[in-house]
């Protein structure tokens, strides 16, 4: 999914900060790793997009956490809505894509 081709950077907003590590001790450094580290899987959450596209991203820290996060775009730049750890689910899914990556770089 390219839609991150035009992002400019990330715009915090102070409850989502203070949310994401109240409830899963994610920070606002750790979330914003993801988005530079490879693989990094980017889907549309449709469920979820009513009043504007959200999306969802499995990727990993520079300390290899794994997470899950959920985010929209406003004005070419990337807003967390939520981060957590990823589910057994999402880290098998994760790990395929590695597999697949490394497959492609042999």
């Amino acid at each position: 999914m390219n839609i991150l081709s035009r992002v400019e950077g990330v715009d915090w907003d102070k409850g989502n900060i203070e949310k994401n590590w109240e409830r899963h001790k994610v920070s606002s450094i750790e979330c914003e790793d993801v988005f530079f580290n490879v693989p990094l899987i980017v889907q549309e959450d449709e469920v979820h997009s009513t009043s504007e596209n959200r999306y969802y991203a499995l990727g990993r820290t520079n300390d290899e956490r794994y997470l899950f996060i959920v985010f929209t775009i406003r004005r070419n730049k990337i807003r967390v809505i939520s981060a957590r750890d990823m589910s057994k689910r999402e880290r098998r899914i994760y790990g395929e894509e590695i597999e697949k990556a490394a497959k492609i770089q042999e």
